[in-house]
């Protein structure tokens, strides 16, 4: 999974000119080059009392490659949210295929709502590899000869698997980027747990890295608040 932050207008700062104008007026844009670091207050205020608004006037687009799976995933996300991906019908695919790392959890235990993975054995890592590797082999495979006989390209990729790698541009404000967080990925400081694939948290835990470095202390007061967007 790979994240690159490829343009943003995002900083403290545009939350609080939001914010400042329903008292501020036209004023409320002299916040535009002040420090927000003596206003933190204000942000952590909204932020606890989920006043949301102000943290929608931002930007950040991202360009991201994971598998097929993930992006399932990731358009369950629509509010805020803008996406343009790889078109299969438009251009010939690669052959890239995920295969989970030897650190991926494999085995899941308990019912929904309480389950957890704990890690697999040599010999379940062996054949998950194996098994994928196999199954990506032939269908790839039967894509390139349906391609070769003519077959157009949005009839042919319909032989490959979920587990192929895409990208797209993803663009969206803090507020749907928090929003996403608090479902996708776990914390210790999350007020409410959640359960995320972890294929789709390691792509939230790189766009938090790059939000982070350009809104700190809106992330700060996202995480004493208990990670739960206003």
């Amino acid at each position: 999974m790979t994240v690159e932050l490829v343009k943003h207008s995002a900083s403290d700062s545009d939350v609080l000119w939001a914010a400042r104008v329903s008292t501020a007026g036209e004023q409320s844009l002299e916040e535009v080059t002040k420090d927000p670091e003596r206003s933190k207050g204000l942000i952590n205020y909204l932020m606890r009392d989920r006043h949301g608004s102000p943290f929608e006037h931002n930007s950040l687009t991202f360009f991201i490659s994971a598998p097929l799976f993930v992006f399932r995933e990731f358009h369950r996300h629509r509010v805020g949210w803008s996406y343009n991906e790889e078109s299969g019908r438009y251009r010939r695919l690669d052959p890239v295929f995920y295969v989970p790392a030897e650190e991926r959890k494999l085995v899941q235990q308990g019912r929904p709502g309480k389950y957890e993975f704990v890690p697999g054995t040599p010999e379940q890592h062996k054949l998950v590899g194996e098994a994928m590797a196999e199954s990506y082999r032939q269908s790839y495979a039967a894509y390139q000869e349906m391609l070769e006989a003519g077959v157009a390209r949005e009839v042919a990729r319909a032989t490959l698997p979920v587990g192929l790698y895409s990208s797209m541009y993803a663009t969206c404000n803090a507020r749907s980027l928090m929003h996403f967080l608090g479902l996708r990925t776990q914390h210790e400081q999350a007020k409410v747990p959640s359960f995320p694939q972890r294929e789709i948290e390691m792509v939230g835990e790189q766009m938090e890295h790059h939000w982070a470095s350009l809104m700190p202390l809106t992330h700060a007061a996202f995480n004493a608040n208990g990670r739960i967007a206003p």
